[in-house]
């Protein structure tokens, strides 16, 4: 089982490799179904906005620096 669950982790990679400072930290909240992924640590967002598919995406200045993904639960 433990291989099963490593090879889950190790298909991230890509997506770590790719992110903005090649960094990516993430956080599951259960009882609210919300995802958080920021790129930047520390980070102070100064906008956001809402996709129409309910994915905030936090910006500082024009830099994105997370997402934060609604109903993560239904979504894969």
């Amino acid at each position: 089982m433990a291989l099963v669950q490593m090879d889950n982790y190790l298909k991230i990679i890509p997506a770590v490799k790719g992110s903005p400072q090649n960094y990516l930290w993430s956080s599951y909240d259960a009882e609210a179904d919300v995802l958080y992924i920021n790129f930047k640590k520390p980070s102070h967002a100064t906008d956001s906005e809402l996709t129409e598919d309910d994915i905030i995406v936090r910006y500082e200045g024009d830099e994105v620096i997370g997402l934060t993904i609604l109903r993560a639960s239904q979504r894969g």
